[in-house]
Order: structure tokens, then C-alpha cells, then sequence
């Protein structure tokens, strides 16, 4: 009797956590309601110079992670118009390594950046001119 008992309280406590599991891995593993979505709102400046040139790049070259006007996307990549990115924190520096060379997931959890392909020193030069831009125009100084 206490055998059957213990074998049944086993059976059940396993499939209890069988079930538990699944439906923790089914969730995190779900997009959400809002995946892609845009994770601040941005207030878009005129644009004049290297800052409209690196518009145009940062759509070709940044958008598809970081979205609209570095804006982020949910579940996706993080916003460059957020006060981690300030000048202060990330030099100008950063974004050229992070875009050459990629880099280690350490403030958000969409994990590394790879490097991107096909972006030149001039490239970046300007897609950084857009970002500050658009980060002053949204009092991130």
C-alpha cells in the first residue's frame, strides 16, 4: 500500500511539473501581444546634413532591430533614443565598435548585437550624426 502510494504521489508531482514546465516554456517561448512594436516614442526633428544621410542608413542598415526613428522593437532590439545611449554613457566610440564588431547584450535582454556587414566609417560617422540628433531633439543630451 505505501508503495502504490509513493509511486502515484511520484507520478502525479512529475506530471504536475511536466505541466508546469511546458506552460513556462510556451510563454516565454510566445511573442507578445506587442512584439515589433515600438518601445518609446520619438519626436523626429528636421534633419539636415549627415543626420539626413544617416537616416537613410540607419533605415537600410539599423531599423530592422532597432525600428523607426531608434525607436526599438519590442522583443526585438533596444531604443538608441533612451538615456542609456546618451554621449555621456556611450561615446560615439561605442557605436562604431558595437556596429564593427558587434557586442555583448549588458543593458537590455535581446541578447548580442552581431557585427553589421556592409556599413563604412562614413556610414556610421552619419548614422551617429541621426541618432544624436534625434536623442537631442528628445532631451537625451
Amino acid at each position: 500500500m505505501r508503495r502504490t502510494f509513493f509511486y502515484l504521489s511520484a507520478a502525479l508531482s512529475l506530471t504536475v511539473l511536466a505541466v508546469l514546465a511546458w506552460g513556462w516554456l510556451t510563454e516565454e517561448d510566445a511573442p507578445s501581444e506587442t512584439a515589433g512594436a515600438a518601445i518609446v516614442s520619438v519626436t523626429v526633428p528636421e534633419l539636415t546634413g549627415a543626420a539626413l544621410e544617416g537616416e537613410a542608413l540607419f533605415q537600410q542598415n539599423c531599423a530592422v532591430c532597432h525600428g523607426d526613428n531608434a525607436a526599438g522593437r519590442d522583443g526585438i532590439g533596444p531604443p538608441l533614443v533612451h538615456k542609456i545611449y546618451e554621449p555621456g554613457h556611450h561615446g560615439d566610440g561605442a557605436f562604431y565598435l558595437a556596429a564593427q564588431q558587434g557586442v555583448r547584450a549588458h543593458h537590455w535582454p535581446f541578447g548580442n548585437m552581431p557585427p553589421v556587414e556592409d556599413v563604412t566609417q562614413k556610414d556610421i560617422e552619419s548614422i551617429i550624426a541621426y541618432v544624436r540628433k534625434l536623442q537631442r531633439a528628445n532631451g537625451i543630451n
